[in-house]
């Protein structure tokens, strides 16, 4: 749709908004907080995970980690374990390396300006707007999926948003309904766009915004938003051998350039003469954000503690048991084999 400068008949739908956000609002503890930290830090947990999934680790992370300082000063494996479970483990390392980057460039104060927070690893424009509008009353829409999706209903909106100039179109459509309050009304759209206007089956009759929403009144709504650009999924196989001897296991810690960084993991390789101590083999499926990974997992049970020390000692791995392995973060298709395969 063709926008000009602010348009005063569109405010009322932003405000709108609020009054059902004041009555509506989901009861959650960062929203009981003006603290940039906290509120930079639910919303890098919340990113890729569902609220109800994640709150009890927003809530384990902050008890560890209650400000940039204890962030900052933490070993970046024990960042890693109490992310355990959130997935896209990216994150973890990124808030360690900006909590950092606040105690250097800002001299440990979280910064206020939206430009500033944009400066920090792993944020990005939904990030800092969010940050920027909540804490310090800045005036950034904090577009992010559920501003695609409700903006092209309410305005039957059929921009393509997989395109590169989606994040820019949507957030001059949101100014044009955006009211004073940016803070809220950031925090209304997330949570309507969470819990009415979803996805799929979206609850248009119980939506405030449903007299305003073109798309509603053309029965449409299933037609937006609109997006033509699909993401090619990557088939991935990958090799191990979960090498063990009276209840111990070795174990490696991966790089930072591929999937599951810095998590840890089993050996890819073993020599020729330790396949004589292989027990078989197991394959397990498992699916990440555009990737299909086919694992194979072979058992290598150690029955010599000379073959045992002599491998270790060539190679370097780490030695672990199943409750040491409680204290490090694997990717989850290995930590369930561990759990399966030592639960005995």
């Amino acid at each position: 749709m063709e926008k000009n400068n602010r348009d005063s008949d569109f405010l009322h739908i932003g405000n709108k908004l609020l009054g059902w956000y004041k009555n509506n609002a989901r009861d959650l503890p960062f929203r009981k907080t003006k603290d940039p930290y906290k509120i930079w830090i639910c919303e890098i947990v919340f990113q890729q995970t569902r609220i109800n999934q994640g709150l009890n680790h927003y809530n384990n992370f902050i008890e560890r980690f209650p400000d940039v300082s204890s962030l900052a000063e933490a070993q970046e494996d024990e960042v890693l374990l109490y992310w355990k479970g959130l997935g896209y483990y990216s994150r973890a390392i990124n808030i360690h390396k900006a909590a950092q980057q606040i105690m250097t460039d800002f001299g440990g104060v979280f910064p206020s300006q939206y430009d500033e927070i944009l400066e920090l690893k792993g944020v990005g424009k939904y990030t800092a707007a969010a940050v920027s509008s909540i804490c310090f009353g800045g005036r950034m829409p904090a577009v992010d999926g559920n501003f695609y999706r409700v903006l092209s209903r309410v305005f039957a909106d059929d921009f393509d948003i997989s395109g590169s100039r989606a994040f820019a179109y949507f957030s001059e459509l949101a100014e044009l309904v955006m009211p004073k309050n940016v803070g809220d009304f950031n925090q209304a759209m997330m949570d309507l766009g969470s819990e009415i206007c979803k996805p799929k089956n979206p609850l248009c009759g119980e939506c405030p915004l449903n007299e305003d929403c073109l798309a509603f009144s053309l029965d449409k709504v299933s037609d937006f938003p609109v997006k033509t650009k699909k993401v090619k999924t990557e088939d991935l196989h990958l090799n191990y051998y979960f090498v063990h001897y009276q209840g111990q296991f070795l174990i490696q810690q991966r790089k930072d350039d591929f999937i599951w960084k810095k998590l840890f993991e089993f050996p890819v390789v073993i020599p020729q003469e330790l396949e004589s101590f292989t027990k078989g083999v197991k394959t397990i499926r498992h699916k990440l954000t555009h990737k299909n990974l086919s694992i194979e997992i072979a058992d290598v049970e150690i029955t010599s503690e000379m073959v045992w020390l002599d491998f270790i000692n060539k190679n370097g791995y780490i030695i672990t048991d199943l409750h040491g392995s409680h204290e490090k973060s694997f990717p989850k298709p290995l930590e369930s084999y561990i759990q399966n395969s030592l639960k005995d």
